[in-house]
């Protein structure tokens, strides 16, 4: 265990609120809150996996207040929550022994598939708003979006980052909801898999507890910052910060 000073819990929480809520809105918070956890001296899978903590209470608190402020639909947000366990158990073993910066090119060629697929425009009438999900997603629609939940599930149990970008666009070009609702949605489904992935890194690295539950606060705080700023700001402001976290992730992915 890595015996930390009061600065280090400090600076950890203050991470943790930034990248929450970058988390929540977007994506691309666990490129903070990671290499954060390597300054403190994590090796790399111990840092993936303290991470899930944080990653669990962020997505809780979120899908609370989703809730709270009247976006929710249980019965969406669980079967394709439930789609995503076996990919993250898998997932997530692989994280437990793979360690190293060989995948950053992966990350970024897969940030800039989003983008495009995200620069593409989705006709109104394609688009759902939560009240509408039960009744008008179609049938080819609910199949591809599950299936697709495979692979999200997979890449979020093996390595989290950037799994905000990938999960939007299934959520909003794939299902056709609005950006709102994919936001909802996208946060339960997270605080799922998360939940089966950080026992199986519980079961195989030594996680620091106590880092993760000081990240937990703040990413806690953040991810409740961001949702609230989701529903008061709507899609064109999720938008944007999507895009400006995708740009920053693949300039840091490639160059840095």
């Amino acid at each position: 265990m890595i015996s930390i000073d009061l600065w280090q819990a400090v600076l950890i929480a203050m991470v943790g609120i930034a990248g929450g809520f970058f988390n929540v809105v977007a994506g691309g918070g666990s490129l903070l809150t990671v290499p954060s956890l390597l300054f403190l001296d994590c090796s790399g899978p111990v840092a993936n996996g303290t991470n899930r903590i944080a990653i669990l209470s962020q997505n809780v608190t979120a899908a609370c207040t989703f809730f709270l402020n009247g976006y929710r639909n249980w019965r969406l947000s669980l079967t394709l929550a439930i789609a995503t366990i076996p990919g993250a158990i898998f997932g997530a073993y692989v994280g437990t022994r793979l360690d190293g910066k060989w995948f950053d090119y992966i990350v970024a060629a897969v940030m800039l598939a989003v983008m495009a697929s995200m620069a593409v425009p989705t006709k109104s009438s394609d688009v759902l708003g939560s009240e509408d999900i039960p009744l008008k997603i179609s049938p080819s629609r609910l199949l591809a979006g599950h299936a697709a939940m495979v692979f999200v599930g997979l890449w979020g149990g093996f390595i989290q980052i950037g799994i905000g970008f990938i999960i939007m666009p299934v959520m909003h070009k794939i299902l056709g909801l609005d950006l709102v609702s994919a936001n909802m949605n996208k946060t339960f489904i997270i605080a799922v898999y998360t939940l089966a992935a950080l026992l199986v890194f519980a079961n195989n690295v030594e996680l620091e507890w106590v880092l993760g539950l000081f990240l937990a606060f703040g990413m806690a705080l953040g991810g409740m910052i961001g949702a609230k700023a989701s529903v008061s700001f709507g899609g064109a402001f999720i938008k944007l910060i999507l895009f400006t976290a995708l740009s920053l992730m693949i300039v840091k992915l490639i160059f840095l």
